[in-house]
C-alpha cells in the first residue's frame, strides 16, 4: 500500500486495504455496497431455508449508481440474486424478498439516503 493513496486496517480475518484507487484497495463505496449485498443474500438464505426451500446456490450481483454533482454520492445500491434449487416457488420467494428487506441490518442503515433495488430469478438446479 502506498501511504499517500490509502490506508489499511488489520482485522479478525485479516488485512483491509481501503483506497480511493482500487489498484490499491477496495473503493469506500465498494465495500458499502458489498455490506448491503452480502447481508441481504445471508438473510434471503436464512428465509429461505426457513420456508423449506431447497437452495443450491445463490448468485449476488451488486451495482451502483453515484451523483457526480454530490460528491460522488452513492444515491442507489441495485442488487440481483440468481438462486439455483429444485422446485422453487416463486411466490414464496417474492414474501421472502419482502422479508430480508425488512430484516437485513445494512439495508435498513441506508433506507432514507439510499435507494435499495433488489431484483431476483429463478435458475433450476
Amino acid at each position: 500500500m502506498k501511504p499517500d493513496v490509502g490506508f489499511y486496517t488489520e482485522v479478525g480475518f485479516g488485512r483491509l486495504d481501503v483506497a480511493g484507487d482500487d489498484e490499491f484497495g477496495f473503493r469506500p463505496y465498494q465495500l458499502l455496497v458489498s455490506s448491503v449485498a452480502v447481508c441481504s443474500g445471508g438473510v434471503l438464505r436464512k428465509v429461505l431455508e426457513k420456508m423449506r426451500m431447497e437452495i443450491k446456490d445463490i448468485h449476488i450481483h451488486a451495482a451502483a449508481e453515484r451523483v457526480e454533482e454530490e460528491a460522488n454520492r452513492v444515491s442507489k445500491i441495485i442488487v440481483h440474486f440468481r438462486i439455483e434449487g429444485d422446485n422453487l416457488d416463486e411466490k414464496k420467494i417474492e414474501k421472502a424478498m419482502v422479508l430480508t428487506r425488512k430484516n437485513c441490518s445494512m439495508v435498513q442503515s441506508v433506507i432514507g439516503s439510499i435507494e435499495v433495488e433488489e431484483t431476483f430469478e429463478i435458475v433450476g438446479g
